[in-house]
């Protein structure tokens, strides 16, 4: 019996056509752009200067408050300049530019392949490991990791999660890594759980990723902490935390609420991942695990790259932009988010880069309502996603306040299975960022 959240959910073509492509590791380019807002929460602050010299794994930007993170040099070189620069929004933000020359690591990063099992730091030493490293939720969250393991008082952690879920259509960099980085992934797993002291962890894999769920539930048997792997039904959006949390645990989070409001913590595949080499290697987040594909591409893949590189030069490793590309999308379909422009850098958050053909990219003609519900069957959160909209219409911010509307993880499951077209995620989005807005201003009274 495969488990699932039991509410909303649907069942978008998987598209997963790079999902038998092994990672490859990306050339160093000539230049990167390394932008200092790559998390949730305040900026970094540059620690260098026009004309440094740098290496690989220096520190080049420190955390700007509590919830920000450290930011490293991806490769060598020096420091052309700190500017604005476009990002995949499509606004300006303050980046460090660095040519590279050659590939100077700084010596205290073990570059072996040895994998290191034996734990030795203390629960508060690896916590201050993975901040000093500049780790972040992977998953495209960018949370700054030591942050969530930073248990709030009154709270208390019985279970770890990691997510290894990938529900996104057409994204498979976190099967790749499952598969080719297993042993690493384990030993996080059991760094995660000493630095929460918690005695239980689950894997969460959904069940279109047999391999991944076989060979890493041999590795599990070969620790001596409670790890389980648990296979999941394929429906989207299985990968969300709170529906993730649901199916495993059969907890469910408070509307307003956090996973640890239920004793869990969750954490992505590839940010444990990174969590072992920062702990068992000293290597800084510099780098990570990107999907490049789409329907018309033909030669998609999964490219190891360095932070700052151009998306251009992962478009161009897998053939370049098909002739009838309608968009390109950072992140998958469902929750992912056009791009004016493919020459901005990769961040801590890119999971993948989807291009999808003209035929899949245009909206059709927005109709008006008719009463169906079907978005409120799909909503995973329970949520009445056309009422959300129609109250973001007309600008109603505390009565979307009063319906909850901040609960919405932005999943678009509404939106998919509209019959008539309705850009209802676009609106709720709208009212999202009112709201907030709206209770940032009663704070400040």
């Amino acid at each position: 019996m495969f488990r699932t959240f039991p509410k909303g959910g649907v069942h978008p073509p998987e598209y997963k056509i790079s999902a038998d492509k092994k990672i490859k590791t990306l050339d160093v380019p000539e230049q990167v752009v390394v932008l200092l807002n790559q998390n949730l929460g305040a900026p970094s602050k540059a620690l260098v200067n026009k004309k440094d010299k740098v290496k690989v794994g220096q520190k080049i930007a420190e955390a700007g408050g509590f919830v920000s993170s450290n930011i490293h040099s991806p490769v060598s070189g020096t420091v052309l300049k700190i500017d604005n620069i476009i990002d995949t929004s499509g606004y300006k933000k303050s980046a460090i530019v660095i040519n590279v020359e050659g590939d100077e690591w700084e010596e205290s990063i073990d570059k072996s392949d040895e994998i290191k099992t034996e734990i030795n730091l203390s629960s508060e030493e690896i916590i201050d490991k993975i901040k000093e490293m500049g780790i972040v939720g992977m998953g495209g969250a960018t949370f700054p990791t030591h942050v969530k393991l930073s248990i709030p008082k009154g709270n208390t952690c019985e279970y770890l999660i990691i997510n290894g879920v990938e529900c996104e259509p057409f994204l498979t960099s976190d099967h790749r890594l499952m598969l080719e980085k297993g042993e690493e992934l384990i030993v996080g797993v059991r760094i995660l759980m000493k630095a929460l002291k918690v005695e239980k962890a689950y894997i969460g894999i959904e069940r279109n990723k047999p391999d991944a769920i076989e060979y890493l539930s041999e590795l599990c048997q070969n620790t001596t902490e409670d790890i389980e792997v648990v296979p999941l039904k394929v429906k989207y959006p299985q990968g969300g935390e709170k529906q993730l949390i649901k199916a495993i645990t059969k907890r469910e989070v408070p509307s307003g609420g956090l996973p640890i409001h239920v004793g869990v913590v969750v954490q992505n595949v590839g940010t444990t991942l990174a969590v072992y080499e920062a702990v068992q290697k000293n290597k800084p987040l510099i780098d990570r695990i990107v999907t490049v594909t789409g329907d018309k591409v033909e030669n998609s893949g999964n490219f190891l790259v360095r932070i700052g590189t151009s998306i251009d030069k992962l478009i161009e490793a897998v053939g370049g932009i098909p002739e009838d590309t309608g968009k390109i999308i950072n992140g998958g379909p469902m929750m992912g988010k056009a791009m004016k422009i493919s020459n901005v850098p990769v961040t801590k958050g890119t999971s993948g880069i989807v291009l999808l053909s003209e035929s899949k990219s245009h909206r059709e003609e927005i109709m008006p309502c008719i009463k169906c519900s079907r978005c409120v069957n799909v909503c995973p959160q329970g949520l009445e996603p056309y009422l959300l909209m129609d109250i973001s219409k007309k600008k109603m911010w505390e009565e979307a306040e009063k319906q909850n509307n901040l609960d919405c993880i932005e999943c678009g499951s509404c939106s998919f299975i509209c019959p008539s077209n309705r850009p209802l995620l676009d609106y709720i989005r709208y009212g999202k960022q009112n709201v907030t807005a709206l209770r940032r201003s009663r704070v400040k009274k």
